[in-house]
């Protein structure tokens, strides 16, 4: 398994596809590497000699920002919009949609799973529920 930027890609797909496996690198970004330096993006990535393993890592060294720098600005970006009391760093800090989606319905990734909220309706479920929180029982 070759080991680009300290990341083991997978040795069994194409360089195009294993380049994704770094951080801050998607399609487009994989395919200007491979043209960089000149390696054919077809080539599996168990193929790779140590020199074509350097070239890449060279390449993106001077042209690109990936793994631990990218994550590291991108979080700093955050706690900025958080720490001048942006609408965005708000939204940031309690979890919720920030890029103006719909949050009635859906944002189940960002709001997590559903707590429901009410009154319990049901005299005996009331009962029973009131003796649970240390009621005479």
């Amino acid at each position: 398994m070759p080991r680009i930027m300290g990341v083991d890609i997978p040795a069994n797909k194409r360089l195009d596809v294993a380049l994704r496996y770094l951080y801050g690198i998607g399609p487009t970004t994989a395919m200007e590497i491979c043209k960089q330096t000149q390696i054919d993006p077809s080539l599996l990535a168990k193929d790779l000699s140590d020199a074509n393993i350097s070239a890449i890592t060279k390449c993106l060294q001077e042209s690109y920002m990936v793994e631990g720098d990218l994550r590291r600005q991108v979080a700093q970006n955050i706690r900025r919009l958080v720490a001048i009391g942006s609408y965005r760093g708000n939204r940031h800090k309690r979890g919720l949609p920030v890029r103006g989606q719909r949050t009635k319905t859906n944002a189940r990734t960002r709001k997590g799973v559903r707590k429901t909220v009410g009154a319990i309706r049901d005299k005996t479920a009331r009962k029973i529920a009131g003796s649970d929180e240390g009621g005479k029982a």
